[in-house]
């Protein structure tokens, strides 16, 4: 499919011109967090122990010193797999040099178990940072782990505007913990 550009240059100076005070903003904490009373399964999946009933419940898969490798209860596709801070922060820059690093170590584990236990020939990793750059939970940031397969788009998602989950969310939550065990070192 070939897209065509439309050039609109003269939208750069409004867009200079917002007030980000007025911008939903990712909030690095949740003090002072406009959502703050509002629940955020991050959060709750960071305070969970792995290999509980709560776990299972909120799909946490394993933890490190500093995050939690989850599956996505609203994948984009079998396996949609999320890395996330315990700690509740919005912005990447805000997590201490071991915590940038534990999450991508962590990160590192949900590509390996995807490629382990659902033979993924490709995976997506990526991070929305803020509302207006797709973030459905800007306040905790955290890596989007998709895995892919050639031809894994097809006339359902392309007209119809649906995915097709070849699999139950228990279903996928078992077989990856099951391989979890087995690939760690």
């Amino acid at each position: 499919m070939h897209h065509d550009n439309l050039w609109a240059p003269w939208r750069m100076q409004y867009i200079q011109q917002l007030d980000p005070a007025t911008a939903p903003s990712p909030q690095g904490s949740r003090a002072g967090d406009p959502q703050a009373d509002l629940p955020c399964f991050l959060c709750d999946a960071a305070g969970c122990a792995p290999n509980t009933d709560l776990a299972r419940d909120l799909t946490v898969l394993t933890k490190n010193d500093s995050a939690v490798l989850l599956l996505n209860k609203y994948p984009y596709t079998n396996g949609h797999l999320l890395a996330a801070p315990l700690e509740h922060l919005g912005e990447l820059g805000d997590l201490p040099a071991s915590a940038r690093a534990d999450l991508m170590e962590i990160t590192a584990v949900g590509e390996r178990l995807l490629r382990t236990a659902i033979h993924a020939q490709g995976i997506n990793i990526g991070m929305n940072l803020g509302r207006c750059a797709g973030a459905g939970l800007p306040g905790h940031l955290h890596v989007h782990i998709v895995p892919r397969w050639s031809g894994d788009t097809n006339f359902m998602q392309a007209i119809g505007g649906v995915r097709v989950i070849p699999q139950a969310l228990e279903a996928s939550y078992d077989c990856l913990l099951e391989t979890l065990e087995k690939i760690k070192d």
